[in-house]
């Protein structure tokens, strides 16, 4: 017969009530959350936070506090994605590198906080984009693609590296038919570009933003008006690039100038270009993958930092398609 687990607890101290807030999460919903994980008891009295259960529920739990210490520490918002990442490092024995993350802070936001890469897999798509000239992002949506590299953009245009950060994408998913929309060519685009005023109002504020707008900064275009130019001294984030063509992702690709880096992102399971014709981002990664200054990173659900749901979502569809493809077999 074996021998009963022993049950203990553990108390965690806390440094203020902004830490405490923080790992408390609304209505005591990161608590909750963690509880469920563990099966753990987490109690929050004032300052400390007492941990109980039985041996493995009590190392499990006070582990997965502890990793996420650099970001409750600070009054930083926890999420739900930050305990899924934390738990999944160590589950996989990864703990020394996901504290390190706490390292990488990449710039603070209007809200005051300091955003970091949240999972594995997005430290590393950093590391790409900072150490080559040409990266690829394929993910899900939610994984922090575009995201990230307007947060690296951003950063690198405040320590003078670059001089101007370019936005594009294709404006109408099957060809940038802009015609039939009303407005001027502003207002046409603005639909299809809003995702990445979002990002830079996030980071810089609509004020700051608008400021480098004016000045050229900042320049948000539809991909078809990238033809025909040499982009040098730039970081150019190509977003949503399923939706381009061969003949499109080539002329974007070869718009790269001088002192120039660029990030291609998109998510190969959102392709809305007619049936039977190849995505430009799916022919440029299998063309591209051996080229020395090329990067291609490839982000999963369990890189998802929206709502839990999303991650939820995302992995439904991706079970659907499997059987799917199954049955088309």
């Amino acid at each position: 017969m074996a021998e009963a687990e022993s049950s203990g607890k553990f108390s965690i101290d806390l440094p203020d009530s902004d830490a405490a807030i923080a790992i408390a999460g609304a209505g005591q919903s990161i608590l909750h959350r963690l509880e469920s994980l563990t099966g753990a008891s987490i109690v929050l009295r004032g300052l400390k936070l007492e941990i109980s259960g039985r041996s493995s529920q009590l190392e499990r739990a006070s582990a997965l506090v502890e990793l996420m210490r650099p970001v409750w520490e600070e009054g930083q918002t926890v999420s739900t994605a930050d305990i899924s990442a934390a738990l999944s490092s160590i589950d996989n024995g990864r703990e020394e590198e996901h504290a390190a993350l706490s390292n990488h802070v990449l710039v603070r936001n209007q809200t005051g906080n300091l955003l970091r890469p949240r999972t594995l897999r997005q430290k590393k798509y950093l590391d790409s984009m900072e150490s080559n000239d040409l990266t690829f992002s394929l993910g899900p949506a939610g994984t922090g693609k575009t995201f990230l590299a307007t947060v690296l953009a951003v950063r690198m245009l405040s320590e003078r590296k670059i001089e101007k950060i370019i936005l594009t994408r294709p404006a109408v998913e099957a060809g940038e038919n802009l015609g039939f929309l009303p407005g001027d060519l502003q207002q046409k685009v603005d639909p299809y570009l809003r995702p990445l005023y979002d990002s830079l109002h996030t980071l810089l504020g609509l004020e700051k933003t608008t400021t480098l707008f004016e000045k050229g900064v900042i320049e948000v275009a539809p991909l078809a008006y990238m033809r025909g130019r040499t982009l040098e001294d730039a970081f150019i984030i190509l977003d949503e690039a399923q939706n381009t063509t061969s003949a499109q992702m080539r002329m974007a690709l070869t718009r790269l100038g001088e002192r120039s880096r660029m990030v291609v992102t998109g998510d190969v399971t959102q392709i809305d270009l007619p049936s039977g014709q190849i995505s430009g981002l799916v022919e440029a990664v299998q063309i591209l993958q051996n080229i020395k200054g090329i990067a291609i990173c490839k982000l999963t659900s369990a890189d998802i930092v929206r709502h839990q749901l999303v991650q939820r979502v995302v992995d439904a569809y991706a079970k659907k398609r499997k059987v799917s493809d199954i049955r088309t077999k």
